[in-house]
């Protein structure tokens, strides 16, 4: 017999097995002996009161043997000599088209204008330590995309777009930790991440695919609107009849090439602000309702607290993005003179700062001043903001930065507190440098998310200048049905970059997707 049960326990009580065997006994009515073992199904903290809960799922084996854990099987087929379709870009969306378009039968062909995931690392501390950026290796660019040195956050709200449990199989089959199964925010770590993309790439190359790293596109061949292939930086050219264009959000060569030749391209909203940075101890001892003394007793049992705000101010919405307990602010400009922030955390979370973006909507209707860009109109108002950073950082990757509540308060930071940004920070009047439209609506935001929590607005934390690239501010349209651009056949948007995706999950799902459609086609 197998009983689907929830259970709700201390953390102390969750970590002990003899205790949560125990519960699963008194919540089933059988006694211990009759209880062949369990399987947890998904786990998640209850943390609104000071009580706080670890809420279990999970299935109870009555007098049944616990079945064999089903492994997703990574024995793909030899797709050598099967027809090519080549897939721009090795992020989340092309390398889960790529396993995809194996398991349909045909060949990927994956283009990358980066390195592979070592190679890259290089590249990384050069923007750390000598603020140099390489324009096609970064913390965007580069195989795995820039979920892969940019934190493997795998939460998603995209359950109706495809099989979440389906993509985690394939994660776990590649490395990934079988907790990430079962925890309601699961969560890979930057420093989990690059082996297993590694251990992605050799299914795709074992099973006849082909990887072409350093490779970048500078246009498409294109005739009578039929899609015939690429043309690359180095000189060689891809030919195939279809394409998946997945470069993510910040390939902003590719949005101009399509722009200049005519194709079809749309604005859309996103959002644009900053990165404030607490100490990890504060934003625990708020979530756990605990004083920052009782932390480290409070955390034994329990992970770095995430927190999720959202509030609106001035007409406009403002939100916490991309939250990471236990992290780091990282450099993630694409080209020179860009400052650019982000956030990651390694799979422990144990670094001593909470990052997260505070960022505002921007509306299309937002793009006036930039209307002269046409559907690009949004990336030139990024480019003018990363600008901006980067000049008042001191035009290097220092960025420029001040203190919560000098912000709020419009006044300048004589001293800034010790920040997790490896290129260092600079006091800078931030409600000054950003547009008034972004710094009001991040203020007014502020004061309402110090409602929700105390204690949030601090002179101890730190805000850092920019964070510009949530999302793609462009949009490549495709056909519902077919998912092929409208003007060009063989065309195939897809992922972050061209605006059908928010994340890791649903960037694999949607490569998946255009994988499908193709081989329907």
């Amino acid at each position: 017999m197998i009983q689907e049960i929830n259970i709700v326990l201390s953390p102390r009580e969750a970590d002990d097995e003899s205790i949560l065997k125990k519960k699963i006994s008194e919540d089933t009515g059988f006694d211990l002996e009759q209880i062949s073992g369990y399987k947890i199904l998904k786990r998640s903290i209850d943390a609104r009161s000071r009580n706080i809960k670890i809420q279990l799922k999970l299935e109870a084996y009555i007098q049944e043997p616990l079945p064999e854990k089903k492994i997703f099987k990574t024995d793909y087929p030899d797709v050598s000599g099967k027809e090519s379709v080549l897939i721009a870009g090795a992020g989340p969306a092309g390398l889960f088209a790529a396993l995809r378009l194996i398991e349909l039968g045909k060949k990927p062909v994956i283009i990358e204008r980066g390195k592979n995931v070592k190679d890259r690392r290089r590249d990384l501390a050069a923007i750390h330590k000598q603020h140099i950026v390489h324009p096609d290796s970064n913390y965007c660019f580069g195989e795995g995309g820039a979920g892969t040195y940019s934190d493997g956050k795998l939460y998603t709200r995209s359950t109706k777009r495809g099989d979440v449990s389906r993509i985690l199989d394939i994660f776990v089959a590649h490395g990934a930790n079988e907790d990430i199964l079962v925890n309601a925010h699961p969560h890979i770590g930057t420093n989990k991440l690059p082996n297993i993309i590694a251990a992605m790439r050799e299914t795709i190359l074992k099973a006849g695919g082909e990887i072409h790293f350093n490779t970048r596109i500078t246009d498409f061949i294109l005739k009578n609107n039929f899609f015939k292939g690429i043309q690359t930086l180095c000189g060689k050219e891809f030919l195939a009849d279809k394409i998946i264009l997945a470069t993510g959000h910040s390939a902003r060569d590719i949005f101009e090439i399509l722009h200049r030749k005519n194709i079809f391209l749309e604005a859309k909203p996103f959002a644009m602000g900053v990165r404030v940075e607490h100490p990890q101890s504060l934003i625990d001892s708020i979530q756990y309702h605990c004083s920052e003394e009782e932390v480290e007793k409070t955390r034994t049992h329990l992970p770095a607290a995430p927190y999720s705000l959202v509030a609106q101010a001035g007409g406009k919405g403002v939100y916490s993005f991309c939250m990471c307990p236990g992290g780091i602010i990282a450099p993630c400009a694409t080209a020179p003179e860009q400052v650019v922030t982000n956030g990651w955390s390694p799979s422990k979370r144990n670094n001593p700062f909470a990052n997260s973006g505070l960022v505002v909507s921007i509306d299309v209707s937002d793009l006036k001043k930039y209307s002269e860009h046409g559907a690009l109109a949004g990336m030139y108002y990024q480019q003018e903001l990363e600008k901006m950073a980067f000049e008042a950082g001191g035009k290097t990757q220092t960025a420029p930065a001040q203190r919560l509540m000098d912000f709020i308060q419009k006044k300048n930071s004589a001293t800034l507190p010790i920040c997790s940004y490896q290129p260092g920070i600079k006091s800078a009047s931030l409600h000054e440098l950003l547009p008034h439209s972004i710094s009001s609506a991040l203020q007014e935001g502020l004061k309402i998310f110090g409602q929700k929590m105390p204690r949030y607005l601090t002179n101890e934390a730190v805000i850092v200048g920019v964070e510009t690239r949530t999302s793609s501010p462009v949009k490549i349209p495709r056909d519902k049905e077919t998912l092929e651009h409208p003007q060009i056949k063989g065309f195939y948007p897809c992922g972050e970059g061209a605006g059908y995706a928010g994340g890791i999950i649903s960037a694999a799902i949607d490569g998946e997707k255009c994988a499908e459609a193709i081989s329907r086609k």
